[in-house]
């Protein structure tokens, strides 16, 4: 079987100005070896994180630069030793294709703290740690996947609004389940983008009593639409104070740098804060101080492991948990990330990739 051609839009290079501006491209996917399936993908979110890595925001992009890691598809070839999926079946591809399979952590199901040499290999620009070699991600028509990193979309989940559950949904649900959230336990979701509005939405599922915190009263309704119960406005110091002691558990969606003190104080003793939407340092140092007279801990999650990005899933079909989204064409893909880098964006984009399988 010859290469597979394919089509997508990539970043050619970083630009320092400006954002880097995704074009069309064509290339070959190889053929699928026997535990891999060739998808036919349907759609596929957008995720800050392509932002941040196609901007070589982090130092680590190998170009061209294919985003996507958000994939919906069908497949429609598969290996002679795939025994977990049929052509024709609704498949997901998130963030992940590939690990070592040998280390601790993968033997836990924890693929995302892959131990290995490479550690784990992202569904685009690659290894994390990055050895020159690349991979290109769901901006494009199809994709080919080793059957133990595809996962089953539920039936009862539609197909045009699933795709953020394989990263911004797994992103949240993964240390929401791991400090524990249960009935009545007392979350603060900072930050109602396109991470914290699932967060909110798991985190009430959950049974937990949810607050958002946000710099915009605008959102309020948003929030309390989504199942909060209470939002405060982080500028408002005097709301901010009369909160401190209140959380077991504060998830931080920012992606940007943020001063994380004042909302260390709002922890119960005992209580963690998670930063899941920033890959880099804090704004400010931690004072220790807060940490230490209430023990309370500060901590970081990124992603969840195969088995538990099914789970998510899952949950989100028992649940009727669905992400809010816009769906555009792969041609308004440049404007998307220009409205993303002003903050005008409300929840997910979605691509339809219809529209790149039009193009001539």
């Amino acid at each position: 079987m010859p290469p597979i051609k394919a089509k997508g839009y990539a970043a050619k290079e970083a630009l320092l100005d400006r954002l880097s501006r995704l074009s069309r491209i064509d290339f070959e996917r190889e053929e699928p070896k026997d535990d891999q399936v060739l998808i036919d993908i349907l759609y596929c979110g957008v995720c800050h994180s392509d932002l941040h890595q196609v901007r070589n925001d982090w130092g680590n992009t190998v170009y061209p630069c294919l985003p996507g890691h958000e994939i919906i598809g069908k497949v429609v070839t598969k290996g002679k030793a795939v025994t977990k999926f049929e052509i024709g079946d609704t498949v997901g591809v998130g963030c992940m294709i590939d690990s070592c399979g040998q280390c601790g952590s993968c033997r836990e199901g924890l693929e995302q703290y892959c131990e290995g040499p490479k550690s784990w290999t992202a569904t685009y620009n690659g290894p994390m740690k990055p050895d020159g070699t690349n991979t290109f991600g769901g901006y494009s028509t199809s994709i080919v996947v080793k059957e133990s990193f595809v996962l089953k979309i539920p039936q009862t989940l539609d197909i045009k609004a699933t795709a953020p559950i394989l990263c911004a949904g797994i992103t949240t649900y993964s240390p929401l389940k791991f400090w524990k959230v249960k009935e009545g336990s007392k979350v603060a979701i900072v930050g109602l983008g396109g991470l914290g509005h699932m967060g909110v939405m798991l985190a009430t599922a959950m049974g937990a009593q949810v607050t958002v915190i946000t710099t915009s009263e605008e959102k309020r309704q948003e929030a309390q639409a989504l199942g909060a119960k209470e939002v405060l406005v982080s500028e408002d110091s005097d709301a901010m104070s009369k909160h401190e002691l209140a959380f077991d558990l504060i998830l931080i969606t920012i992606p940007d740098k943020f001063d994380v003190t004042p909302y260390i104080s709002l922890l119960k003793r005992d209580g963690a804060l998670v930063t899941v939407g920033l890959l880099g340092p804090y704004k400010n140092p931690l004072n220790n101080m807060e940490l230490a007279m209430h023990r309370r801990t500060v901590a970081g999650s990124i992603i969840g492991g195969i088995q538990e990005t099914q789970e998510v899933l899952e949950f989100c079909a028992q649940h009727s948990i669905l992400p809010q989204v816009e769906l555009i064409p792969i041609q308004d893909i440049n404007q998307a990330f220009e409205r993303m880098k002003k903050e005008e964006v409300r929840f997910r984009y979605v691509i339809d990739m219809q529209s790149l399988k039009k193009e001539q």
